[in-house]
């Protein structure tokens, strides 16, 4: 089947519904921007109401008999290698946990790298399923944490034969990336199926330089965040499905448990948008992103104090298996500041975000939406940075813990410690006690602490003191973390 990828069936119906002046007697109430706000109107623009109509009974009539939903679908699928797609407008949050309970039910066991984002282990508090956490391959040096290789998958396994499959994240939020043939072919050996997170990963399809991705590696299901790398909305995801070990139907009523039944046209074009810009000239734009991010990745690393993390520093027996080098992340321990003074500064100073920031390092993302001017802006900033960092007061020091000292007892499942009897207690009664609530720094979003798991004093001593440095946790049920929740004693 020939397949017209400089089409658009969501932007062209949308068009349409313009073109052909539908009046709908329907939700949105805005009713096309006459009844918004007009304080609202003057700052978003009226664009952005007139995109915002209901999918079905507007976009497309209300049996949707104009397919535009899933002709954009399989437009997208083609792009990426897949056999289907499914859009989401409610982030890659719904769309991992959808291919979660897609693969494993309530107490089956699904492996896991312990280095997932948070959604998966909402994911886990929803679903009830049991986590068999793989252990990820931590650089003690840099205190970073890389995928599970397909060796830790196999002996997990081994371990657990009754695992309905395997679930890893990659790349991670700082561009390491596992060997996802290699974990794929652990998986497929036993007939089961590999899930990967690759929130971080929607640019690698488009060009032969950039890590491979999920399909293409023999994953059977695939995550990924459009809005993240690629040009989508905020909130924009597609998981694809390849091959035959989880029914297309099931992926896709396991979805339908979790989205919402008024889905976002404004994200569902921005979704069909950016397919139709990357698979018509998608290798052309990430070759000059890639030649882009070089080149300001060498200049940083001529930045006294500052360096640039890269293949030598992340890739490597117990290390990851390849490498992104868009995410940028800088490492700023020459200067002697933490990445949450960094991020401060250049907000304040520069009016300049930067994105993943840590006790160490912060994250400087290149994408295609780059070019030499916001670039260049980006590079005075960061020299400037550098001057001023010896003036900077003194930071409160994060206390790291050791690799060993990180991984906590999972004392019971996710779900039956969140929703079991709790109490609050002390931060400093905390460590022996079972947690009944996550607690993440963020970004990147990875759990330090999940429900279930026995607290101990490094990992408790780690998130108070880098509470004191500027790291943001936004889920505790004490902000301050003065008290943790955790089980109730005669419960656990």
């Amino acid at each position: 089947m020939t397949v017209d990828h400089s089409r658009a069936p969501v932007l062209e119906a949308l068009e349409d519904y313009h073109r052909n002046g539908r009046l709908g007697f329907t939700p949105p109430g805005h009713k096309q921007a006459r009844g918004a706000d007009p304080a609202v109107r003057e700052v978003l623009g009226d664009s952005v109401f007139l995109g915002d109509v209901l999918a079905s009974g507007g976009l497309d009539d209300r049996l949707t008999r104009g397919r535009v939903l899933q002709r954009a679908q399989e437009l997208m699928a083609d792009a990426v290698h897949a056999d289907h797609t499914f859009f989401s407008t409610c982030g890659s949050s719904l769309s991992v946990k959808a291919a979660m309970l897609s693969v494993a039910g309530p107490h089956e066991k699904l492996l896991i790298g312990r280095d997932a984002h948070k959604s998966v282990v909402a994911g886990l508090i929803l679903s009830g399923i049991e986590p068999v956490w793989v252990e990820p391959r931590w650089d003690a040096e840099r205190h970073l944490a890389h995928p599970p290789s397909a060796d830790d998958f196999d002996r997990a396994f081994d371990a657990h034969p009754d695992a309905r499959g395997a679930l890893v994240t990659s790349p991670t939020p700082y561009g390491a990336c596992a060997d996802l043939r290699a974990a794929a072919e652990v998986c497929h050996r036993r007939s089961l199926p590999l899930i990967v997170d690759e929130a971080w990963g929607a640019h690698l399809p488009f060009h032969p330089d950039l890590p491979s991705w999920a399909m293409d590696a023999g994953a059977d299901i695939c995550v990924t965040s459009i809005h993240k790398m690629g040009s989508g909305l905020e909130q924009g995801s597609v998981f694809h499905l390849r091959g035959d070990l989880v029914p297309p139907a099931l992926l896709g009523i396991r979805a339908d448990l979790l989205g919402t039944t008024s889905p976002s046209v404004l994200i569902l074009a921005g979704l069909d948008g950016w397919r139709r810009q990357m698979a018509l000239h998608g290798k052309e734009l990430m070759g000059a992103t890639l030649e882009l991010a070089a080149e300001v990745r060498a200049a940083v690393e001529e930045i006294d104090g500052m360096h640039v993390n890269d293949r030598d520093d992340f890739c490597g027996p117990e290390l990851a298996d390849d490498f992104d080098p868009l995410p940028g992340v800088i490492d700023l321990g020459g200067l002697g500041i933490t990445g949450y003074q960094a991020a401060d500064w250049l907000r304040e100073h520069r009016n300049i975000d930067a994105h993943l920031v840590d006790h160490r390092r912060i994250g400087t993302q290149i994408t295609h939406g780059d070019d030499r001017e916001t670039t260049g802006e980006l590079l005075s900033a960061l020299r400037e940075l550098g001057r001023a960092a010896r003036n900077l007061p003194g930071s409160p020091q994060v206390e790291v813990p050791a690799p060993g000292e990180l991984r906590m007892e999972q004392a019971m499942l996710p779900r039956d410690a969140f929703f079991g009897p709790a109490e609050n207690i002390p931060v400093a009664k905390a460590a022996g006690r079972i947690a009944a609530e996550m607690i993440t720094p963020y970004p990147p979003g990875i759990p330090a602490v999940l429900p279930g798991e026995r607290l101990t004093e490094p990992v408790l001593r780690y998130l108070r003191t880098g509470l004191e440095a500027g790291m943001h946790l936004p889920d505790p049920s004490d902000p301050a973390l003065d008290t943790v929740r955790v089980v109730d004693a005669s419960a656990a």
